[in-house]
């Protein structure tokens, strides 16, 4: 039986509370590791076969080795759980009572990054630990009601982070089951079918949740196991309906990675490992709906393969690239596996090359280093382990042209031109993807409407979903309590607190103008219309305050992290009858040009905030609005630029606005006009 949404997160929701009686003083602390892992190397780069990167297949498994070495500096003998030190703030375990799902994590992400490499490497070795038999020897426990690692079957009760693990380690028993599955007596494996399957036949999230059932169910199913089959049946086409196009999936409610490293990877790894066999149908629906990523998703990614900071879980970072590998399993010649390679591969030095990655030779819960605004209430320290589903992709054969192209550019060599542009819009779900060849960043616009009253974990109303876009150059700097803003407005309310928007509308897209209109969570009267309007060096943002009652606001460009060795500069100069405003942290400038509307510019420096540097920089303008006022439209130029380039007067005013009945009509430096309809 499906539950609702309603009642499934009240049932998650207490029993976490049933569960905070119990005191943090019982935790037993992780075990300590003396010393750091040195940076990611790769050795022996091969720039004929990947000119860009150097990493091959090989590069890769060295990766996959290297993050499971720090996992397994934690084991000295085959009893050591995967427990790792916990870090301050949201991140569980508060309590004892869920420190054997915090094991449960450990072990079974890991999996996701020892899984391929046992398939290659039976025999591997980490910390004198033989890795096989250490999974070997795990498993049985969780069945075994005299072990720590114990897991209590579900018996009467809901969905649980139990399921999800479940569902992750019959992923792994799929892929290889000659080591981790075969090798156990008949009786463990009844035990842990028990188990698993106690979970796997009963109710679920209406989400991305759905495919933990499938697995373990289609597990046991191809085991011989007696399973429920119309449940299967009910989870894979309930499945199905959350995709909406152009590859993406909606992970009710929002749109984010988890359409990428969880839809997108579930549906194509069950079709090849059951459905294909079991439901051909069914899985050849989901292998379409792969297909369709290909020529949109690698847009999100920068020229030089960076991810953008974006949505929940971002601590998995380069889970992000997992469908990419299985792009060689379609049959399809106009495919650049060239350029999904060098994404892949630049993304995972975007991270396994960042000092701040790794902590106690384990990633961070952050994006580089531990940054707490980005942390979910559902993780530990081992959930970032379900970044190792990038490591599936080693499963795919040597010889596979995803493996064997050659590194490029794609369109940021072929297509794109500086001094341009490229907007890809996404009709199915509302997304637009923006590519700026100048700076060579990715930028997204997409869903975020959610009440914070509503929002129990704390997240989608949150900065993680909240910003009016995302960029590959400049990762998300959290909202500071004294109206520090980046990338969004926020409004003084009836606390005297500074509120962001969150509760967006997508109205339209049309001749390269973003429209959405968005209302504040706190009172409904204050509205504004928002335009965005991509432009080659930043963005133009026309917006008309719509507000029924007086309101202070304020809105702020993107921020900039002051980098090791280098000053974080800023500067004004005179455009015409307004003044930019200039950051400079020796990688990047930044330039905000208030255009109309705006009473106050100022530069904002912030301590904490950014996920980069503990200090940081932005460019915030405010303003008191009244329905009375003599202008509602509030214009402004975001721009940007490499460190090291003087920006001209052109650069700082490369279009001409003007006001209209409806909106307004703008005139770009090469003469195209875009009209702006409210």
């Amino acid at each position: 039986m499906i539950l609702q949404k309603n009642s499934i997160l009240s049932s998650l929701f207490i029993g976490l509370l049933s569960l905070s009686v119990l005191t943090a003083q019982e935790i037993k602390p992780a075990k300590k590791v003396d010393g750091e892992m040195p940076l990611f190397q790769v050795e022996n780069p091969d720039f004929k076969t990947s000119p860009y990167t150097g990493m091959t297949k090989k590069h890769w498994e060295d990766a996959a080795r290297y993050l499971l070495a720090g996992a397994f500096s934690y084991i000295d003998n085959l009893d050591d759980p995967m427990k790792f030190p916990k870090l301050p703030g949201k991140s569980y375990p508060h309590n004892i009572g869920r420190v054997p799902t915090e094991k449960l994590e450990g072990l079974v992400r890991t999996l996701f990054v020892a899984a391929p490499l046992l398939k290659k490497e039976p025999d591997l070795t980490l910390n004198g630990i033989k890795v096989a038999e250490y999974y070997q020897h795990q498993l049985p426990k969780l069945a075994d009601p005299e072990s720590e690692a114990y897991i209590k079957p579900r018996g009467n009760g809901g969905p649980s982070q139990n399921l999800v693990e479940y569902g992750a380690l019959a992923i792994s028993l799929f892929i290889s089951p000659e080591t981790l599955w075969d090798p156990l007596s008949q009786k463990d494996k009844d035990a842990l079918a028990a188990s698993m399957l106690s979970y796997g036949d009963g109710p679920t999230v209406p989400s991305n949740w759905k495919f933990f059932n499938i697995f373990v169910l289609s597990f046991f199913d191809a085991q011989g196991y007696e399973v429920n089959k119309p449940l299967l049946e009910e989870y894979l086409q309930k499945s199905l309906d959350h995709y909406r196009g152009q590859g993406w999936y909606n992970d009710n409610p929002a749109y984010d990675y988890y359409s990428m490293w969880a839809f997108q990877v579930y549906g194509p790894m069950w079709a090849s490992v059951y459905g294909d066999t079991h439901y051909p149908e069914i899985a050849k629906a989901f292998k379409t709906n792969f297909q369709d990523l290909v020529y949109h998703y690698p847009y999100m990614f920068s020229e030089d393969g960076e991810m953008v900071m974006w949505g929940r879980s971002i601590s998995y970072r380069i889970g992000a690239i997992s469908p990419f590998p299985f792009t060689g399993t379609l049959q399809d010649d106009t495919i650049n596996f060239g350029w999904l390679r060098r994404i892949s591969s630049g993304t995972l030095l975007q991270f396994l090359q960042n000092r701040d990655f790794l902590l106690d030779r384990i990633p961070t819960l952050g994006f580089f280093g531990h940054f707490e605004p980005a942390v979910q209430v559902y993780s530990a320290r081992g959930s970032v382990f379900w970044m190792g589903k990038a490591f599936l992709g080693l499963l795919v054969p040597d010889d596979n042209p995803f493996w064997t192209a050659t590194e490029n550019l794609g369109p940021w060599d072929t297509t794109f031109e500086k001094d341009k542009v490229y907007n890809k819009f996404q009709a199915a779900s509302n997304i637009l993807i923006t590519d700026y060849p100048d700076i060579g960043a990715a930028e997204i616009r997409a869903w975020c409407h959610e009440k914070k009253a509503d929002d129990w974990q704390g997240f989608r109303s949150s900065e993680n979903y909240n910003k009016l876009s995302y960029n590959s150059a400049f990762p998300w700097q959290a909202d500071g309590e004294d109206g520090e803003i980046s990338m969004n407005y926020v409004f003084k309310n009836a606390k005297n607190e500074w509120e962001p928007w969150r509760l967006y509308t997508f109205k339209s897209y049309e001749n390269g103008v973003y429209r959405r209109d968005a209302v504040l969570e706190t009172n409904d009267k204050v509205t504004m219309q928002l335009a965005d309007i991509p432009l080659p060096n930043g963005i133009l943002r026309v917006d008309r305050q719509t507000s029924q009652v007086p309101v202070e606001m304020r809105f702020g460009h993107y921020a900039l992290p002051k980098l090791e060795g280098k000053e974080l500069k800023q500067s004004r100069h005179k455009v015409g009858d307004t003044e930019a405003y200039i950051i400079d942290n020796g990688e990047y400038q930044l330039a905000l040009v208030p255009l109309q509307g705006w009473d106050k510019t100022e530069f904002v420096s912030a301590e904490g905030l950014n996920p980069v540097s503990e200090e940081s920089k932005t460019i915030n303008v405010s303003a008191s609005f009244s329905p009375q006022a003599a202008t509602n439209i509030y214009a402004t130029l975001m721009l940007w630029k490499k460190s090291g380039e003087t920006f001209t007067e052109a650069e700082l005013m490369p279009v001409t606005l003007k006001n209209t009945s409806t909106g307004g009509e703008v005139t770009l430096a090469d003469g195209s006009i875009k009209t702006i309809q409210f």
